[in-house]
């Protein structure tokens, strides 16, 4: 005769089932809600780790979002300008085939670059491209390898766009009188740095000493370099190094 289970053992049998089931389920739950929990933590932190639109586009630019006259190129962060005004007859020494050397120049535009009262300066910010049309700079820049090459390593730290930096440089060479006595040279002349920055103050009464610097290589004048503030206001240089030479030859113009 087959033994018979008692009625009142299935109904323990189920409770305990049911229990048992109630206890995995409850665990599934659980793990659920922690993995969902977990899983919001990750994608926070990710978030939180990568750098805002406005900060990967600080120093990018795009050209098919923006146009190049009216797109700023980089929020980099700078001082004031350095004007740097390069003593043509100089560098046409060593380069006889540059275009600026047959037009009996004297003194050019060489750059205008953003400066950090630290010392530092910034360079190469973004990869936009320079202006559209570089002929309508020929005044300023005959040559225009070198205002591509000014753009790129300088002007694309400016936050402007080409035309607004060009137009600004332009602007700045024009506020700056070069002195006769050095643009009537037919002969070579040797002067102290300080006397031929005393011509420039003389001629630009607005300009401070304290806003001008005299570069030179070898004891030959190489530049003459002044500081304005973004506005093209002269301001006193910063730890900006100026010629060291107790005399300079300058070379007439060629």
């Amino acid at each position: 005769m087959a033994h018979q289970r008692h009625p009142s053992s299935f109904l323990i049998a189920d409770n305990r089932a049911s229990n048992v089931l109630h206890s995995r389920t409850n665990m599934k739950t659980v793990q659920s809600l922690a993995l969902t929990a977990l899983l919001a933590l990750t994608i926070t932190a990710c978030k939180s780790t990568q750098p805002s639109p406005q900060a990967t586009s600080q120093h990018t630019y795009s050209a098919a979002s923006s146009t190049e006259e009216t797109a700023p190129t980089s929020q980099q962060n700078f001082d004031y300008y350095l004007l740097n005004l390069s003593w043509s007859p100089e560098f046409c020494y060593s380069h006889p085939n540059a275009v600026e050397c047959s037009q009996h120049a004297t003194f050019v535009l060489h750059g205008l670059w953003p400066q950090n009262t630290s010392g530092g300066y910034p360079q190469d910010c973004s990869d936009a491209p320079g202006p559209r049309n570089p002929s309508q700079y020929s005044d300023i820049y005959p040559d225009p390898g070198l205002l591509q090459h000014e753009w790129r390593t300088h002007g694309t730290c400016s936050g402007l766009a080409p035309d607004a930096f060009f137009s600004l440089a332009r602007q700045a060479v024009h506020s700056v009188a070069i002195p006769a006595e050095l643009t009537s040279l037919d002969h070579q002349i040797s002067m102290p740095p300080a006397d031929i920055l005393n011509l420039f103050t003389q001629a630009n009464p607005s300009i401070p000493a304290s806003s001008l610097v005299l570069s030179c290589g070898h004891n030959f004048l190489t530049a003459v370099e002044v500081c304005f503030s973004k506005s093209l206001q002269p301001i006193a240089c910063g730890p900006v190094r100026s010629c060291r030479a107790n005399t300079v030859r300058i070379p007439p113009p060629r």
